[in-house]
């Protein structure tokens, strides 16, 4: 083989190279191959943080604070549920002994859901001092509740009244529970919500920020990779006068594919992060909220027959939780039943982002079959028919509910439907990416040992 020294013009085939030529190349050699080893550690590196900053997102959303939240919001949908219940089983007098049971029998399993949410919700909070209080101030108040449900319902059943509002101790003692409720049970649930919503909304604007800036990272270190590959190649060939090595040429192949594949990864997990949040967690919140308040409206309309005195008062909060469902510009009841019924473009509120295709439009309809229905029951209230209004309230209103509450429950599976395939789809592709890694370091590795180490053994 004819060497090249530089200075000294060419050594004759069979003469051994000048001692600095032998220390020289396989110097060069080391330090270009140590570089790219270096390159290729700094984009599995990449790979890796990036992985795990992804997997941090999902396993926050998905697994930790996703479902605290929505526990909590499920928390807030069974205490309005267990003081509407109250108000229904009050107002049915003796005349519906088993509607009267049925609604006890509701209360005392929403009462259940409500202890088994808290119970989730404080031992999801962890070590968090303030979520962990409010949990077990909801507690507290949630059982002065249930003395005073359980104290008004036992008067009302020994009063024996005919349907409607029951007598007044009973209805004084129901104020005091039903203000509670409202004033300090339903605002710390809602606030165990906020707080740990604010939680998955940190981790999510976090994730979305760091997760495309890693894979950036991942695509300039897997170029970095490439760029060294060829250049050791290259300088092989040319030292060597020989074609490039098989082995090294499956190393660069081999770190394309990873950086591809990882790049790709990385998007797929960006993308099912922000389908998660957006399709799915964002809306079953969303929609679980409107159904608690859904269903406290339905409590307010009993609420409406129970209470004289606040009756005034009941039928302008069911207007102001009509309102936060679905928003039309109206002055009184009255205005709002006839715009929802009449029906129109772009509702807002809490279900107006979900009025749209066929599961949208079928909540929307259930919808305004309730409120016509909510219209004739205070047409009757109004006109000194409370025996027939209660028959409404219990017979049509609670029909129209039913079938509007479920549209609601479907629309909802839906969404967390989304939401778990979601999260499923981004676990997988990192369970994926991992093991890529894990194949494709080891082999990338062994390919550049193979192609190098030959070339050095020719100096030894």
């Amino acid at each position: 083989m004819t060497v090249m020294v530089p200075g000294r013009g060419t050594v004759a085939p069979g003469r051994a190279a000048p001692p600095q030529v032998r220390r020289s190349v396989p110097g060069r050699i080391r330090v270009i191959s140590g570089i790219t080893v270096a390159s290729l550690a700094l984009l599995f590196a990449a790979l890796a943080v990036g992985s795990a900053t992804a997997r941090d997102g999902l396993q926050v959303i998905g697994h930790d604070a996703g479902p605290q939240v929505v526990a909590t919001a499920g928390l807030y949908l069974a205490l309005s549920d267990m003081d509407a219940q109250v108000a229904n089983a009050l107002v049915m007098g003796d005349m519906y002994t088993r509607q009267r049971n049925e609604a006890i029998a509701r209360y005392e399993s929403r009462r259940s859901e409500a202890n088994q949410a808290l119970l989730k919700a404080f031992e999801l909070s962890g070590d968090n001092p303030a979520e962990r209080r409010t949990v077990q101030s909801v507690l507290d108040e949630l059982g002065k509740y249930e003395r005073l449900a359980g104290q008004a319902l036992l008067l009302d059943q020994r009063a024996k009244h005919a349907p409607g509002p029951p007598p007044e101790e009973v209805v004084a003692i129901y104020r005091q529970a039903t203000d509670l409720m409202r004033k300090v049970l339903l605002p710390q649930a809602y606030n165990l919500t906020l707080e740990t919503g604010t939680i998955v909304r940190r981790t999510y604007d976090e994730k979305a920020v760091m997760v495309p800036l890693l894979r950036v990272a991942v695509v300039v270190a897997g170029l970095l990779a490439l760029c060294c590959l060829i250049w050791l190649q290259v300088f092989l060939a040319k030292r060597f006068r020989r074609v490039f090595g098989p082995a090294l040429l499956v190393a660069t192949v081999t770190t394309a594919v990873a950086l591809i594949a990882g790049a790709g990864a990385l998007a797929r997990d960006q993308e099912a992060l922000r389908h998660a949040k957006s399709a799915g967690f964002d809306p079953v919140l969303t929609l679980t909220r409107a159904r608690a308040i859904s269903n406290s409206m339905q409590g307010d309309q009993s609420r409406y027959l129970l209470d004289k005195e606040r009756a005034d008062t009941y039928e302008h909060t069911y207007l102001d939780k009509s309102q936060s469902v679905i928003y039309v510009a109206a002055g009184n009841l009255d205005d709002y039943h006839f715009k929802v019924v009449q029906g129109t473009d772009g509702f807002l509120g809490l279900l107006g982002p979900e009025l749209v295709g066929r599961p949208g439009e079928d909540v929307m309809k259930a919808y305004q079959g309730f409120q016509s229905a909510d219209e004739k029951f205070r047409d009757l209230v109004a006109s000194g028919q409370i025996i027939e209004a209660v028959n409404a309230r219990f017979g049509a209103v609670t029909a129209t509910f039913d079938t509007y509450d479920r549209t609601l429950v479907a629309l909802i599976g839906q969404h967390h439907d989304e939401f778990e395939r979601a999260i499923t789809m981004g676990e997988s592709t990192l369970d994926n990416l991992w093991r890529l890694e894990e194949v494709a370091m080891g082999a990338i590795v062994l390919l550049v040992i193979a192609g190098v180490w030959p070339r050095l053994k020719e100096y030894r």
